[in-house]
């Protein structure tokens, strides 16, 4: 269900009686709290950035729900993602890292936390390895529904594609990343994984062109977000990056893009269940 649009949250600077803002699932946040464990990643740690500064940063974005996601620099620490979760309340699910020796126990204790989805960090680490991806992703989605994302340059693609093509729900992150990379993301997307156009400060690929080829070969497939607050990328997410989305994804895919697509496939109430 998408959520009703709010007509006094015009962004600063919106011509007097503009339309607001089509309301937005950010399909890909961080939330970075150094009240919780933080572990350097070839030496690097991130700055705060609090659900308070989140929500200040996305504030006229008409964000209305989107996606945690743990980065390398959390490992498997759930307590923060907990936290972030009860902070931002309903709209928001969470996207983890657990250890191939979760029990049953801990994932369906993180789905009632709002946990949707288990991810690899094959880019930076600090997941569960690729041994594990084929058990795991089975796994969790067995016990909980959860579906997998996947860090990855899409250059390296063809190696785990098969695996990846048989999971029942699976998302990529970025684009895929590399130009070099779009022609075996646009295969796996032909068989039903999902990409999130998102993180266009880090990715080598013209994100337009990119969207439009997602579109072409599935247009449930394409879900936008912030990637806040845009660790290690060359630049951060620039509010025009949403406005780049609308004029690559068109009047007729903006809603799904933007808003449909990612609630049905994280399950938020009355978006329907993810297609098989």
């Amino acid at each position: 269900m998408r959520p009703n649009r709010e007509p006094d949250t015009e962004p600063a600077g919106a011509p007097a009686g503009a339309p607001p803002p089509r309301p937005l699932f950010d399909a890909h946040l961080h939330i970075v709290d150094p009240r919780f464990p933080l572990i350097a990643n070839d030496g690097y740690l991130p700055p705060a950035f609090t659900v308070e500064q989140y929500r200040e940063r996305v504030a006229g974005l008409s964000v209305r729900g989107g996606a945690v996601v743990s980065g390398s620099f959390q490992g498997f620490d759930q307590e923060y993602l907990r936290d972030a979760l009860a902070a931002l309340g309903p709209g928001f699910v969470g996207v983890t890292q657990v250890p191939a020796e979760v029990t049953d126990e801990e994932i369906t204790g993180l789905d009632a936390a709002g946990v949707r989805a288990v991810r690899f960090n094959v880019r930076r680490g600090g997941s569960a390895a690729l041994d594990h991806l084929d058990r795991l992703a089975r796994r969790v989605h067995d016990v909980a529904g959860w579906h997998t994302e996947l860090y990855i340059d899409a250059r390296d693609l063809p190696d785990l594609a098969a695996t990846v093509a048989a999971l029942p729900a699976v998302s990529v992150d970025h684009l895929g990343l590399h130009r070099d990379g779009l022609p075996h993301l646009l295969a796996l997307v032909e068989r039903g994984v999902k990409v999130k156009a998102t993180g266009f400060g880090r990715i080598d690929l013209d994100p337009a062109a990119a969207m439009a080829a997602v579109l072409k070969a599935d247009p449930t497939a394409l879900m936008a977000g912030t990637d806040l607050p845009s660790t290690r990328a060359r630049r951060p997410f620039e509010d025009d990056d949403l406005a780049l989305v609308a004029r690559a994804v068109g009047e007729d895919h903006l809603d799904a893009v933007l808003w449909d697509n990612a609630a049905a496939f994280y399950r938020l109430p009355g978006a329907g269940a993810v297609k098989p």
